[in-house]
């Protein structure tokens, strides 16, 4: 089968969040069973510092969108580590500054309708160029969702006739709502504004287009497809999604199990594995001496890995009141290492509480060589989402025996499972409802059966080591919804 996923993320190209991951590892697993798979995104200023990995194709392409045609570049190459073709398109006003979809000061640029219309239709046109039409356009969330727009508008006939348009929704809260006057910049018009569903209470939702134009939708879990069908999770657009709910499936992210093994890590400086556990001490040591934490064997250390932002919980955490993360810290025998950047509110505040309590340290920077450090040596780690997706860093932690204590929600329902005392089932603690109480409670409980069941801590972690979410089981489906989608 022939797949073009067009998306803005692609790692390690240019990535945010858990997209760039997805969509290169499950591109990588689709290749391995056989798939022609192929990836487009477009040439920003972070890739065009791989620009030793990329070659300049020597024909320019000409991109149409309303009654302008636009004239890029294309940069091509191999996605590391396997014949993939990786294909970029250039466009200097577009793409050649700094960030993905924002800058630090500037959250979302005024023209990325612009910019992801720009890459969504020249998908078409560098498949034309290169005299390769897909059986499957592959896109992800509202950046790449007008891909199945322009899929019914301009495509129904010729080369893309059988093409199906296949959409993700990795995360339905962020869907490119702009001003109805971008409709130009999107290369449509009024007639199909309305005719392929882009108005939102009189703005354009590239999101709501894709949804309602896609051939299938995927989730990127089981749980989190069946969360937004609800106002409490559909963002707005559970109605639309409702009308879908039978071609939504929802699929389960994996890991890569052979970048992310305790056995074999570069990044750690001692190993273990699920059947010899005694090298995860050694890293919590070696992390606790690294990250400024005294070296106490007997302290339970918690980490968090990710995005600074509401969504993980942290307006919650450092909500101004009793038993939060300042009350954890203060109240609980216990370490606690962040890693990661994201709201500067949220990064100001937990600069100023790791300046009052000798047990937080904090680290605002993206550090692959440290996340892998703390996954190691991590006693628990904390994922207080209000909602999730699917979640990767639970995954990481299960593999490096580092317990989750994660909120009903979404993919992490899906991967941990509660602990039960009675029978020592399970591989994770769950928080009932992503509040202050529910969170400090939860926590304590986990810190209470760390000092009084150390037999539990161990089967938990080795329990938890031997899970597998593959991509390669989740290629699999993927092809399963292709073959829906071609027959539909």
């Amino acid at each position: 089968m022939r797949i073009l996923m067009v998306t803005s993320e692609a790692s390690p190209f240019a990535k945010v969040g858990g997209l760039g991951e997805a969509v290169t590892y499950l591109s990588r697993a689709l290749r391995k069973q056989g798939h022609d798979v192929r990836i487009v995104l477009p040439y920003y200023g972070a890739v065009r510092s791989m620009k030793e990995a990329l070659q300049k194709h020597p024909a320019p392409l000409g991109v149409p969108l309303g009654n302008k045609e636009y004239w890029t570049g294309i940069f091509e190459g191999k996605l590391p580590g396997t014949d993939i073709p990786v294909y970029c398109i250039d466009h200097e006003i577009a793409y050649a500054r700094e960030g993905i979809y924002g800058s630090r000061t500037v959250p979302f640029f005024p023209d990325n309708a612009f910019r992801f219309a720009l890459l969504s239709r020249g998908a078409f046109q560098l498949c034309r160029l290169l005299n390769w039409f897909p059986h499957i356009i592959h896109s992800h969330d509202w950046p790449t969702s007008l891909c199945n727009v322009y899929l019914k508008a301009f495509e129904s006939t010729g080369p893309f006739k059988d093409t199906k348009g296949v959409l993700t929704i990795h995360n339905v809260g962020y869907q490119g709502i702009v001003p109805k006057e971008e409709l130009e910049n999107i290369g449509l018009n009024w007639e199909q504004f309305y005719r392929y569903e882009l108005e939102y209470y009189d703005q354009i939702n590239l999101l709501k287009g894709g949804i309602l134009q896609a051939d299938f939708l995927t989730a990127v879990s089981p749980r989190y497809a069946a969360e937004i069908l609800t106002p409490e999770f559909g963002s707005g657009l559970e109605g639309c999604l409702a009308k879908r709910r039978d071609r939504l499936v929802g699929i389960l992210n994996g890991i890569d199990y052979e970048e992310w093994d305790p056995e074999k890590d570069p990044f750690l400086p001692y190993h273990f594995s699920s059947s010899n556990l005694s090298g995860k001490a050694l890293v919590k040591r070696f992390l606790q001496e690294q990250v400024g934490l005294a070296p106490e064997p007997s302290v339970p250390l918690i980490c968090f890995i990710g995005r600074i932002v509401d969504q993980k919980g942290f307006g919650i955490l450092l909500a101004s009141r009793p038993m939060n993360l300042y009350s954890i810290c203060r109240e609980l025998e216990v370490q606690v290492v962040i890693l990661g950047t994201g709201d500067p509110k949220y990064e100001e505040e937990l600069a100023r509480l790791a300046w009052k309590l000798p047990n937080l340290k904090v680290v605002l920077q993206f550090n692959t060589p440290l996340s892998h450090l703390i996954e190691g040596g991590a006693d628990f780690f904390l994922m207080p989402s209000v909602y999730e997706p699917c979640g990767l860093n639970q995954l990481y932690s299960l593999r490096y025996g580092t317990i989750p204590i994660v909120t009903d929600r979404g993919g992490l329902a899906d991967t941990v499972e509660p602990y039960n005392e009675t029978d020592c089932s399970g591989t994770g603690f769950i928080i009932p409802h992503p509040d202050t109480e529910s969170i400090f409670l939860t926590v304590k409980k986990a810190l209470e059966v760390y000092r009084n069941r150390p037999d539990h801590i161990e089967i938990l972690r080795q329990r938890g080591m031997e899970k597998r979410f593959s991509w390669e089981e989740a290629a699999q489906r993927y092809t399963a919804v292709y073959e829906r989608a071609l027959l539909a």
